[in-house]
């Protein structure tokens, strides 16, 4: 059903009984998403382009995560504990175990990630805090191993398809589900490969950006946007080059996520 990148390992697992919705809702969820058929409560119409373009593993990997975080604070509230909703990082942790649980059921979590990318997709380029990118010359995409830098895993999946709802010309597609050496949970994707001509200037970034609805912030840092949905921030010239082809600033990377 999902798909994958050519050379992606097909992971056989026991079946794993997923605690909080039954494996095929899950699957008919997907389906009608990319079908048009229901939404994301949490993404507005224009933003379901960038889910949708993330691919079925990204949406099925929100539903996973919408739904640990709404049974642990419903279960929270039936223990009689009103007002003791989970932290972020009770959240998140149930997130990471859940999310596992359904990616080995669909054969998409991928043990070794690093070795097999290596093997497949070239050596590492480039390591930030957020992701290590892997790739070869005259390769057209780059493989990403990212990893959370949000509050909670279902934020840092809502950060991906934000990413490609505002940057369509770098759009994320995510692959698989793996963790690294550190024990860390990271989320595999590909992403085109884009020739830097000269890294943006601040002028460039915040002309870019105001056509997209946003603002600084006015946090005196000068790489952080707002608009009236979403925070936009990193957008420093490391993450926004202009492109050799177009000459036009592109962003590679960023954190973005809803105003909450």
């Amino acid at each position: 059903m999902f798909g994958g990148v050519v050379g992606m390992p097909y992971i056989c697992s026991k079946i794993h009984i997923y605690q909080y919705m039954d494996i095929q809702t899950i699957k008919q969820q997907i389906d009608e998403i990319l079908n048009g058929k229901t939404d994301l409560p949490q993404f507005n119409q224009p933003e379901h382009a960038g889910v949708c373009s993330a691919g079925p593993l990204l949406i099925g990997a929100l539903i996973v995560c919408d739904n640990t975080r709404k049974s642990l604070s419903s279960g929270s509230n039936a223990s009689g504990s009103q007002g003791t909703s989970p932290s972020n990082w009770e959240i998140d942790e149930e997130q990471e175990r859940q999310l596992q649980l359904w990616a080995e059921s669909e054969g998409v979590w991928i043990p070794e990630a690093e070795e097999w990318i290596n093997e497949n997709y070239g050596k590492m380029m480039a390591q930030g805090a957020e992701a290590k990118v892997y790739g070869k010359s005259g390769d057209t995409h780059v493989i990403k191993l990212r990893t959370s830098i949000y509050a909670t895993l279902g934020r840092a999946l809502e950060a991906i398809a934000l990413h490609n709802y505002l940057f369509p010309e770098t759009i994320m597609r995510v692959i698989g589900f793996t963790r690294d050496k550190d024990g860390l949970f990271r989320v595999i994707l590909t992403q085109p490969y884009i020739e830097c001509k000269r890294l943006a200037s601040k002028a460039e970034i915040d002309s870019m950006v105001a056509t997209k609805g946003f603002h600084d912030n006015g946090d005196t840092t000068g790489v952080n946007y707002i608009s009236d949905r979403l925070h936009l921030e990193d957008m420093h010239p490391a993450n926004v080059f202009v492109e050799e082809l177009t000459s036009s600033p592109v962003c590679i990377d960023c954190i973005v996520k809803f105003k909450r």
